[in-house]
């Protein structure tokens, strides 16, 4: 992994995540949010949002998946790298994470623990797909979270109803790198 990456996400670990233009202009405006996830857009405004990003100084991560009119295929990934200046992907697929592993992207491999399968599934999957983080959501169980450090060789990001300092304090207490969250108030811990 390219050591900027770390760095910028261990320098600050509340990572901005927006899902709208006004969390957009409030990120850039910040002058302590180091990293951002990208959690809306379209094939035609993506990469405007990216550039806004990249112009506030930011890392720029893009949650393929939720970008609409780009397909489920590795051609996504192929389409943010050529026509946006994102730093990297964020995605709940493996295949993707390979794709931007071979692009030289950052990735972040997303996943919703609902059951032990979740769980066992990062175990087996952090061994052939190999995503710079793993981001687990919801962030609000640190006894998971410990369990997931202890058997990840990617660094945590905690994310999903991260709402108060508490719930910072609890993730990174429990071996999280980091936290994302679309709550704005949280960004200026």
């Amino acid at each position: 992994m390219d050591s900027r990456y770390y760095n910028a996400i261990e320098s600050n670990p509340v990572v901005a995540a927006v899902k709208d233009s006004e969390g957009l202009a409030r990120c850039c405006e910040s002058e302590d949010i180091q990293a951002v996830f990208i959690l809306f857009g379209d094939i035609c405004s993506i990469g405007e949002i990216v550039d806004r990003v990249k112009e506030s100084g930011k890392l720029a991560l893009v949650h393929v998946d939720l970008v609409l009119g780009l397909s489920s295929k590795e051609i996504a990934v192929d389409y943010i790298k050529e026509h946006t200046r994102a730093d990297g992907i964020i995605t709940t697929k493996p295949l993707l994470i390979k794709r931007g592993k071979e692009l030289s992207m950052c990735t972040v491999l997303r996943y919703f623990l609902i059951d032990s399968m979740a769980v066992e599934n990062i175990r087996y999957q952090q061994h052939t797909v190999k995503p710079d983080f793993i981001e687990v959501l919801p962030g609000l169980m640190p006894q998971i979270i410990k369990k997931i450090c202890r058997l990840s060789r990617a660094p945590i990001i905690a994310g999903g109803l991260i709402t108060d300092r508490e719930a910072v304090l609890g993730a990174l207490s429990a071996g999280a790198i980091a936290v994302s969250t679309t709550n704005q108030d949280v960004w200026k811990m």
